[in-house]
């Protein structure tokens, strides 16, 4: 049976607890809040890109992309290099894993490179090699230094591996706590999403000009593509990331609310029970004080 002391030392130390996770919540909430307004932000830098294409494709009849038969895949999982999370490694884990073996049959052909260190062991436990891994930033001010130093290894890809096929795989936030695997090809372009641009209707009367070469200017709006791209995939990550954790210390915080009700009424049912044995004692001792004082004569 427990004592009385050391259920005490129980709910103080879940008392703790509860306290941690309640900090923890809180900052996920924050958190999510911060890069869920980044990735709104890229919004409308995006659309100033997607109008910058639209006009130096509009009139071009025939675009023509280099594809190889058989490119190398480049991966990139976007992960975590914190715990308590649930299951969000494992599901970008498993995601990323079951598009990569439909596209490569051999794993040797797969470059895979992971953003985090907890997404790291299910890829290698299921066989494919992790070639790189980088370490997430740390807030949001980060992101743009990661984001330029992966582009950098991206082209280091391309001119020393002849990879031209880049996925990147990341959980994308959906609502509340909740948010699910995605899957974006950032290499080759997209022909169809390009075809689109060319062909739309331009939204004023007066159409742009520009004096910089279209191979110059073209190649200048893809780079800013390919930021807003790679950014968007880290704010996402990082958003659903703290959801996941979101979710994980809203049911820690049940499971430990339950705990400490449970340790209370443990608590109180042993302090009076002690409280019973101490007067059991004090009227047993006063009894026997009673039999053992002789009595008066009347």
């Amino acid at each position: 049976m427990q004592t009385l002391e050391s259920i005490q030392n129980k709910l103080e130390s879940a008392t703790d607890l509860f306290s941690v996770v309640k900090t923890m919540k809180a900052m996920a909430a924050v958190n999510i809040h911060q890069y869920e307004a980044a990735v709104e932000s890229l919004q409308e830098y995006n659309r100033t890109i997607e109008l910058g294409l639209q006009i130096v494709l509009r009139n071009r009849t025939s675009l023509l992309f280099a594809k190889a038969t058989k490119p190398l895949l480049g991966a990139i999982v976007f992960g975590t290099d914190q715990g308590m999370c649930g299951q969000f490694n494992d599901r970008i884990a498993a995601f990323a894993i079951n598009e990569i073996n439909k596209i490569q049959t051999d794993p040797k052909n797969s470059n895979i490179l992971t953003i985090g260190l907890r997404v790291m062991p299910p890829i290698q436990d299921a066989g494919l090699r992790v070639h790189e891994n980088l370490s997430l930033p740390g807030s949001i001010g980060e992101i743009t230094s990661r984001v330029q130093k992966l582009a950098l290894l991206i082209e280091k890809w391309r001119d020393e591996r002849g990879i031209e096929q880049i996925l990147l795989f990341y959980n994308k936030k959906l609502s509340g706590s909740s948010y699910e695997p995605y899957k974006f090809r950032l290499l080759p372009l997209d022909s169809e999403w390009l075809y689109q641009l060319q062909a739309k209707e331009w939204p004023t009367r007066l159409l742009p000009q520009y004096t910089m070469t279209f191979s110059d200017l073209f190649a200048a709006l893809i780079r800013h593509y390919f930021f807003v791209s790679l950014y968007r995939a880290y704010a996402e990550s990082m958003a659903s990331e703290n959801a996941s954790r979101l979710a994980a210390m809203q049911a820690a915080e049940k499971n430990i609310k339950e705990r400490l009700s449970e340790l209370r009424s443990q608590h109180n049912h042993q302090r009076q029970s002690a409280i019973t044995a101490e007067l059991l004692d004090v009227v047993s001792g006063f009894e026997a004080l009673r039999k053992e004082t002789p009595q008066e004569p009347s």
